[in-house]
Formats: C-alpha cells, structure tokens, sequence
C-alpha cells in the first residue's frame, strides 16, 4: 500500500515587531542559556511549526539593555542600524505572553555575547515569524539530524510528535556536556555526536552516523526527514537521503543554520 500523499502547509503571519523583556535564564548546559522573555505583545504571538525562526534585535553598543527606548521600528516596521539574528522559538504561551528561546553560548558574535552578559529586566526586539511551514505529523518515520545550533527544533519537535511516532534524531555537540533529556512521547532513538575538541563544520560525524543508519523498512514515501547543521553539511546530508533512500526531495527540509567561517551565513538549500 503507497503512502498518502501529504502537503506541507505554508501559513503566513502578520511580521511584528515586539519588545521583550527577560524574566528567566537558565543554563541547560555550558554551552545552551535558555531565556524567557515577556510581552504583552507576545500574547497574541503564534508559532505553528517546530522550526519557525525569529528575528532577535539586539541592542546597540552604549545603549542601555535595562531600556527599550533604542527600539524603534524603521521602514517597513523593521528597526535599522540594529544587529539582528535568527533564533527557534522553543515554547511559547500567549496567555502569559512568554516566549522561550535557547542561546549557544560561543566565543564571539553579537547574539552570544548578549547571551553570555544578559540579565533580568532586560529588553531585545522580537519580529516574527513571519509563516510557518506546517509538515502533518503521521508519517511512519521522522528522522531529525542537526548539530547545537538546531537542539531547540529538534527538541521542540521531540516534544511535539504524537505518542507512538517513530523517530530517530542524531545530534552533534562539543562534548558529553552537552548531552540532555529531550521529553517526548514519540517512539524515539536519540544518538548523541560528541567533538570532543573538534570545531563545529569540520567534522564528519553527521554523514557517518547517517550512513550507519539500517535502510527503513518503511515506504520511503512515508518518510520525513529534517536537518538543520552547517549549510555544506546539510547540502551533503540533503543529497545522501536523496539518492541512497530514494525520498522525494520534498521530504527532505534541510537548512543551513550556518555557514564556517561567514557571520549571520544561514540559508535554505533548495534544489
């Protein structure tokens, strides 16, 4: 019997500008700070799938963080002149207006170095998202691989599959460190990828864990499968389930949620 055929739906939403404030920070582990902002702009706030990003607008430099005044919407409702990143939403509640969003902590870049000095009270600017590409969630197998900077969606979709879904999900960070509990009701096999020293883009984990994986023994039609990792990376892994599962492009969503060497270098892969 074929597997039905199911087509993803694209929903647009109004682009916002919102000005949040911090209420929490956790660290989750040494390298991942999960914030929790709130808004009463956010109460109407909707993100429908588990890798919408938005837009954060980080203050500039001499500005005051404890402050929003520095944030002021341009042309087009968009802020100018502000540093500006992409970020998963990972839960949200619109009844009390909080959103979450888990920060990698790194060496350098203008995002983790908010993250690493940020405190309560203070405010960023959130615009977005502006759609959701909404995937059904019965396939008979869903397959997650990316590195840290994809954990949030990865997470968030663990966390969001149906009780009885079969999914695998491969996962590359630094060190065991790095290592959590993703709750899921899923039937799910979490294979974690560790570094250990190596810089993120350069290895080859990834593909090799992904090469090891057992041929499904299920309609490749029934298959999805989502990457989010390094833009050559995830081109590369994009390819292999192509051509050696066979899958229909359409199921394989693969982005680059960064590229080696080149500040704010996410892109889509498309074919």
């Amino acid at each position: 019997m074929n597997a039905p055929v199911r087509t993803p739906l694209r929903v647009r939403h109004e682009t916002r500008l919102r000005a949040a404030q911090v209420v929490s920070v956790t660290d989750i582990s040494p390298k991942m700070r999960s914030f929790v902002f709130r808004s009463e702009d956010l109460k109407d706030f909707l993100s429908l799938a588990a890798d919408d990003h938005v837009k954060l607008f980080f203050p500039p430099s001499g500005a005051n963080p404890a402050e929003q005044s520095w944030l002021r919407p341009g042309a087009g409702g968009r802020p100018s002149g502000l540093v500006a990143r992409d970020y998963t939403p990972r839960r949200f509640d619109a009844r009390e207006g909080t959103i979450d969003i888990e920060f990698v902590l790194h060496d350098h870049g203008p995002a983790s170095n908010w993250a690493s000095q940020a405190k309560v009270g203070q405010w960023l600017g959130i615009g977005g998202p502006r759609g959701s590409f909404v995937v059904s969630d019965d396939y008979g197998l869903f397959v997650l691989i990316g590195d840290e900077t994809a954990l949030p969606a990865i997470a968030r979709r663990l966390e969001e599959l149906p009780a009885g879904t079969n999914a695998v999900a491969l996962i590359e960070v630094a060190d065991a460190r790095e290592e959590r509990d993703l709750p899921t009701a899923a039937n799910a096999r979490i294979t974690w990828l560790v570094r250990d020293g190596v810089a993120a883009g350069t290895t080859d984990l990834l593909m090799r864990a992904v090469e090891a994986l057992q041929p499904p023994s299920v309609d490749p039609a029934d298959i999805y499968v989502w990457i989010g990792a390094e833009i050559e990376t995830a081109r590369g892994l994009r390819t292999w389930f192509a051509e050696h599962w066979s899958m229909p492009r359409a199921q394989i969503r693969a982005g680059g949620y960064w590229r080696l060497g080149v500040a704010d270098g996410a892109g889509r892969i498309d074919d």
